[in-house]
């Protein structure tokens, strides 16, 4: 899963992510933080009220507040791919936490101070260095990653989900199941059953 986690469209994808996960509860899932939001810019009210009219999520009060104002996810990204490293069965869980945090809370996730919450309930031991300014060589890495399976797949646009089953990879277009996540689980089993 190709994401941002201050974009509000990658929250109304990770439903989908969810449910698949609830299906495939050994599925390996590997979430793949994109820090597009570098604190010049937001994806604003236009786009979070679209990806709230078609999902049915909810955005907090004190989110829509500030939803023009600038994101940084930079120091989310840098905790996301310490999890991937170090903690990946807590990855999902987490942000489920932080996008909670961001778009019900009102959190804006820009300084250590505002994560405590969230590595309390996960129970996460992050060092100091996940939250500086500047992404991690982990991060960094993720984005490698993430610029390798965009050339494969030929976009650079975010969220996207794609999964492996043996050695085919399913594009799995998240749009089609905004409304209705549990719909996804019933599209991938008709293309895992036409691999094999």
């Amino acid at each position: 899963f190709i994401y941002d986690s201050h974009c509000p469209w990658s929250y109304a994808t990770t439903p989908l992510v969810n449910a698949l996960q609830a299906a495939y509860p050994k599925m390996n899932v590997n979430l793949l933080h994109s820090a597009h939001y570098i604190g010049t810019d937001s994806a604003g009210e236009e786009q979070m009220a679209a990806a709230a009219k078609i999902s049915g999520l909810k955005f907090g009060r004190d989110h829509i507040r500030y939803v023009n104002s600038p994101k940084n996810s930079i120091k989310t990204a840098n905790l996301m791919a310490w999890i991937q490293a170090k903690q990946p069965e807590k990855q999902l869980i987490t942000l489920n936490a932080i996008q909670r945090a961001h778009f019900i809370e009102g959190n804006p996730l820009d300084n250590k101070h505002d994560f405590n919450a969230i590595v309390e309930q996960c129970k996460l031991s992050p060092s100091n260095k996940i939250f500086k300014d500047e992404l991690s060589m982990e991060a960094e890495y993720v984005l490698e990653n993430i610029i390798e399976i965009q050339q494969v797949i030929g976009t650079t646009g975010f969220p996207v989900l794609v999964m492996t089953v043996d050695d085919n990879a399913i594009f799995i277009d998240h749009s089609l199941y905004l409304s209705n996540p549990q719909a996804v689980v019933g599209a991938v089993e008709k293309e895992i059953a036409a691999i094999k």
